[in-house]
């Protein structure tokens, strides 16, 4: 059943993201047992192999931020972290727009949560494109050069970025929160009306709501051009935030699964020093 409600889009065959489902039947979703997905968190860290990036995208209020903090709360601290992935700096801008994410990776056996990431660099700047004249990019010095054959290169870019980081030991998951522009309304609603929420409020939020349609063909043409049968897009059903962060888990789960991640052996040898240095501390000789 929870196959059936997860899209795990590989990019062959043309997407319309409007015609994809935002809410499902929260009663076809069962609970995941979370801790299940905290061992294999702690397997991870012990065994320092592989190194997990998780990138979630969304609009905004699709419930990114409740999403780590219901999914990865119980996770070890010292193998897990979260980046948000803002306007890019000064900084980031002397760079190429793929730097920041390079300082960012985790460490092998560790987890990073990206929330919002490298994908943001063909989202916003094809919705508003002006934003790129200003990075000294080669060949844009005008809105007209931020054409199709710039995008293309970048999700070009984009592709082989996750191959190589695959090629290193590391493993990319890809979750859209696939949320409706109803639904955006009632929770722009709820931190306006209610004092406690207040504080999550931003007027660029209604000010980038006027370009829902651009947004929506910006995502819809993300999807299609940088999901792969080896890198894919896990498409959530974000209006039902419990269900949300059950597909999710349910990706996560399934996939640290087929990492297999094992704590390291510990030789006969090995053992038997363990035992002996034991023994000692009982005695109180250490």
């Amino acid at each position: 059943m929870m196959d059936a409600i997860i899209t795990r889009y590989t990019g062959e065959a043309p997407m319309d993201l409007a015609q994809w489902p935002t809410r499902v039947d929260a009663t076809a979703v069962p609970a995941v047992d979370l801790t299940v997905l905290h061992d294999l968190q702690r397997r991870l860290y012990a065994e320092k192999q592989t190194g997990v990036i998780i990138i979630l995208q969304g609009i905004d209020t699709a419930g990114k931020d409740g999403l780590i903090r219901h999914v990865f709360s119980g996770f070890n601290p010292a193998g897990t972290s979260v980046v948000s992935f803002k306007q890019p700096t000064s900084v980031d801008l002397q760079h190429d727009f793929l730097w920041r994410i390079n300082q960012a990776l985790p460490a092998r056996g560790e987890i990073r949560i990206f929330n919002r990431s490298q994908y943001e660099d063909v989202l916003v700047c094809r919705v508003h494109p002006e934003i790129l004249l200003g990075q000294n990019l080669p060949n844009i010095h005008q809105v007209a050069d931020v054409n199709e054959r710039f995008f293309k290169q970048r999700y070009h870019d984009l592709r082989h970025y996750e191959t190589y980081l695959r090629h290193q030991g590391f493993a990319v998951y890809k979750f859209f929160l696939n949320l409706s522009q109803d639904e955006q309304t009632h929770r722009l609603e709820r931190r306006l009306a209610r004092p406690e929420k207040n504080w999550k409020f931003s007027t660029s939020d209604l000010k980038e709501r006027q370009y829902w349609a651009d947004y929506q063909k910006a995502y819809t043409q993300m999807l299609t051009n940088t999901a792969t049968e080896k890198s894919p897009w896990y498409v959530i059903p974000a209006d039902d935030k419990p269900t949300a962060r059950n597909l999710v888990a349910a990706v996560l789960t399934q996939q640290l699964r087929q990492l297999n991640p094992q704590y390291p052996q510990v030789t006969t040898d090995e053992q038997q020093k363990l035992q002996e240095l034991l023994k000692e501390l009982r005695k109180g000789k250490i």
